[in-house]
């Protein structure tokens, strides 16, 4: 699973060929939750409401380049990383 940005200790990458709707893994200190990139909620697994909330922040910023990179994924094709949260 390709490492798209990693921030704060948190760690967002994309499955290939994963199912939809088009998501996210966001891991915190052994955590994980999925993020659906066009409503920025989480539909799998937990994180803490500070990473969430950075997590989230982020994606916000990088939607179009999230949902670009989903299509990348869906074909096989590696992701671009993205620039992390500063």
């Amino acid at each position: 699973m390709p490492e798209i940005a990693r921030f704060y200790g948190i760690v967002i990458r994309m499955y290939f060929a994963d199912h939809n709707p088009p998501h996210f893994h966001a891991f915190y200190s052994g955590l994980e939750a999925l993020v659906d990139i066009r409503t920025l909620a989480v539909f799998a697994g937990y994180l803490p409401p500070r990473a969430l909330g950075l997590a989230v922040e982020w994606a916000a910023i990088h939607q179009d380049e999230l949902l670009a990179d989903w299509e990348l994924a869906r074909e096989g094709r590696p992701p671009i990383r993205i620039e992390p949260l500063v």
